[in-house]
């Protein structure tokens, strides 16, 4: 393993968690101008048109071939399309607290789909306990365990539906994407702008604003596309390159913590101590089925 020599890479590092924790504020206020699915196909459209410039500028060329994008499209329809509109739908009936903290299952709904579908790799007793301490730290972060009411009922599981698609999209990009002769830049370009392409069909049909525009919906969507669906994919692949894919993954568990603070602080959000209690155990979770920590000693 290439031994981290400096700390370059960090200032990318503090930059993403911060950017992605953000993103659900950032969702908070295009909803105040924009529907669920206008959130969604804009954060592609503003992220594509961003990487596309970015690929001209730097003279980065794109995938030329049908399979390559084919593949990429499902990339595209797993990790932005789907997970862009269930988190902006979900954060119409829920916090922007409990979006960052349920985003928190993204490693184990992975892991999951991994050992289900890709029989890549099999669940050991630590990622087995790791599963079912998620799943209770879901039941307090969503307040399922004292019974939901219709609205967080419905908000609560379009957030982990948003989940279980990245974790098909994780795999299948390894797979299939990731393997590809182009750039870090010149994937994410074709991804996200798939992403945009995907969804204007349901955002002509189902509309995109649902009143006036205010100046947080302008500047939480040119943030969120530009920056948080935009650079924040040059800055997680410049990461693993430069601290290695273990250190660069564990960005998943500041992005809710950032999320919290902004949203107790900006949003003037509730949150309860048994969710705070649930995100703990949903981050401890996502360590366990990571491999970070473990519990029981495997020979």
């Amino acid at each position: 393993m290439k031994k981290i020599s400096s700390t370059s890479w960090l200032s990318g590092f503090i930059a993403l968690g911060v950017t992605w924790g953000s993103s659900f504020l950032f969702i908070k206020w295009g909803l105040l101008t924009l529907t669920s699915i206008g959130v969604a196909f804009l954060r592609g459209v503003i992220g594509g048109i961003t990487l596309l410039v970015f690929c001209l500028v730097t003279k980065v060329k794109l995938p030329n071939k049908a399979v390559e994008w084919f593949h990429i499209a499902v990339v595209a329809l797993f990790l932005n399309a789907l997970p862009g509109y269930l988190f902006a739908y979900g954060e119409t009936h829920v916090t922007s607290v409990m979006a960052g903290l349920l985003n928190a299952t993204t490693p184990l709904m992975t892991v999951l789909v991994i050992s289900i579908g890709f029989k890549e790799q099999k669940i050991n007793v630590n990622q087995g306990i790791g599963v079912m301490l998620g799943f209770l730290g879901i039941l307090l972060v969503s307040g399922a365990i004292h019974g939901l009411s219709n609205n967080d009922w419905h908000g609560a599981v379009a957030l982990l539906l948003a989940t279980l698609c990245y974790g098909v999209s994780f795999p299948y990009s390894k797979r299939f994407v990731s393997v590809l002769d182009y750039s870090s830049a010149s994937l994410a370009a074709s991804q996200v702008s798939c992403s945009a392409v995907l969804l204007a069909p349901f955002a002509l049909i189902g509309g995109i604003t649902q009143s006036h525009w205010t100046s947080k919906a302008i500047w939480g969507m040119l943030i969120l596309g530009a920056v948080g669906t935009g650079f924040a994919y040059i800055w997680n692949f410049r990461n693993v390159r430069l601290a290695g894919s273990a250190v660069a993954s564990t960005v998943t568990y500041i992005t809710p913590v950032v999320a919290t603070i902004l949203g107790i602080w900006l949003l003037k959000e509730p949150i309860k101590f048994m969710q705070v209690i649930g995100g703990v155990m949903v981050l401890i979770s996502a360590a366990l089925v990571q491999k970070r920590i473990r519990l029981v000693k495997i020979s």
